[in-house]
């Protein structure tokens, strides 16, 4: 096994785990009486996350490694993990409003109003850097941006109205 196959077996078991983790804490927020908004870019982002994956096995597994990029890409797992901790139940991969709850304001919320989408930017461009993939890295970051701002505009105006 070459270490580009153990990077991506690793980063593919990550994501799945998390999405499982998503649709738990999700179902969970719902049986709180949380719902869902703006839905509908929610499936160019799972699109996008499994395209990008499906790339960097197609085209990064026999890559060496480039050891600088690597550095970055695990520090970026760091900081997806104080997200996910400090987020705690409230993680998802969709904008799920909990009425009444207060904005997370504590972690690296304290520094950043989306630090989660800071780590995604960080591991678009990173994880393919990582193989030696500088034109896949722009190409997806490019396409991450476009997905990401509309992502981020509806979720800043869901918090607005919802009063956080």
């Amino acid at each position: 096994m070459t270490a580009a196959v153990l990077l991506l077996a690793i980063v593919t078991a990550e994501r799945l785990a998390e999405l499982w983790l998503a649709r738990r804490n999700t179902a969970a927020l719902m049986a709180k009486g949380a719902f869902e908004v703006a839905s509908g870019h929610y499936r160019l982002i799972v699109l996008l996350h499994a395209a990008w994956l499906a790339g960097l096995w197609l085209f990064g597994w026999a890559q060496p490694l480039n050891p600088v990029w690597l550095v970055i890409f695990v520090a970026l797992q760091g900081l997806r993990v104080w997200v996910l901790t400090t987020l705690g139940g409230r993680w998802t991969t969709r904008i799920i409003i909990l009425p009444g709850a207060p904005l997370v304001t504590r972690g690296p919320y304290r520094f950043l109003s989306h630090p989660n989408y800071l780590v995604v930017i960080g591991e678009i461009a990173t994880l393919p850097l990582c193989l030696g993939l500088f034109w896949y890295a722009l190409a997806f970051s490019a396409a991450n941006a476009a997905i990401l701002t509309i992502r981020i505009r509806a979720e800043n105006v869901a918090l607005s109205e919802c009063g956080a």
